[in-house]
């Protein structure tokens, strides 16, 4: 059972610093992060911009539930700046890379695997699809059974595996987010295609169509030192010391 609680991040890259603010993410914030809060990179991607608002970064974070993610931010806002003291240099550099982003905690479907999960059966992806809907008040976790018995089957015809399910905490359960792990940009290309005349597919679609208000997918390429890619935490930096 899946009992973590999850940091998403929409990070608005400027300019050309998108490479550069996921390496300052994976190579620089997370090995400090995983050491002192215990808070587990899931992944960072770089937004496919024909498919989303661009330039943009992806983040998600993994915390040990409520209560870790509690002691987090308590070291997090333990300053008059509200930012780790002794990470003051890393702070500032970001801030070169990204102009601001939108954060949501999110909690998952207790069926869904955490990442040290997904490393461990080499879950991988060419692309990965992030879907972003929201449905009545009070019907997430409904969503998410109902994705769980009849999405996932049809996903799986095409080759997608689900890499992640959840819906947002402090809200009026009304909003979820969903990722997929696409093998190969033909299998992308063949659900997309299939999407009104593959039987289950169209199944799946109808019903999704009921059940949500809103639905967007786009597409995500994950960074180099993205666990997806790499099937482990990313590792302290050699090149760089930003801790005071």
């Amino acid at each position: 059972m899946n009992d973590k609680v999850y940091i998403h991040e929409y990070i608005d890259i400027i300019g050309h610093h998108r490479a550069d603010y996921m390496h300052h993410m994976t190579a620089n914030w997370s090995p400090h992060a995983q050491e002192v809060r215990h808070q587990l990179c899931y992944g960072v991607w770089g937004v496919l911009g024909s498919t989303r608002r661009w330039p943009e970064v992806v983040n998600i974070w993994e915390e040990d539930g409520l209560e870790g993610i509690a002691r987090s931010f308590r070291h997090e806002t333990g300053s008059p700046t509200m930012q780790d003291e002794h990470l003051a240099r890393w702070w500032a550099k970001a801030a070169e890379f990204r102009r601001s982003g939108t954060d949501r905690l999110l909690r998952p479907a207790p069926w869904t695997r955490t990442i040290e999960e997904l490393c461990a059966d080499q879950v991988t992806g060419e692309t990965y699809a992030h879907e972003h809907l929201t449905v009545p008040p009070g019907r997430s976790t409904e969503y998410l059974e109902m994705l769980r018995q009849e999405a996932i089957p049809a996903y799986e015809e095409f080759g997608w595996e689900l890499a992640g399910a959840w819906e947002t905490l402090m809200t009026d359960d009304s909003e979820c987010i969903v990722l997929w792990a696409i093998p190969t940009w033909e299998q992308w290309a063949a659900l997309e295609a299939g999407r009104d005349s593959h039987p289950k597919m169209a199944a799946w679609w109808a019903r999704s169509l009921e059940a949500t208000t809103s639905f967007q997918r786009f597409l995500l390429m994950d960074s180099p030192l993205c666990p997806f890619r790499t099937h482990r935490q990313p590792a302290r930096s050699d090149q760089t010391d930003w801790e005071e």
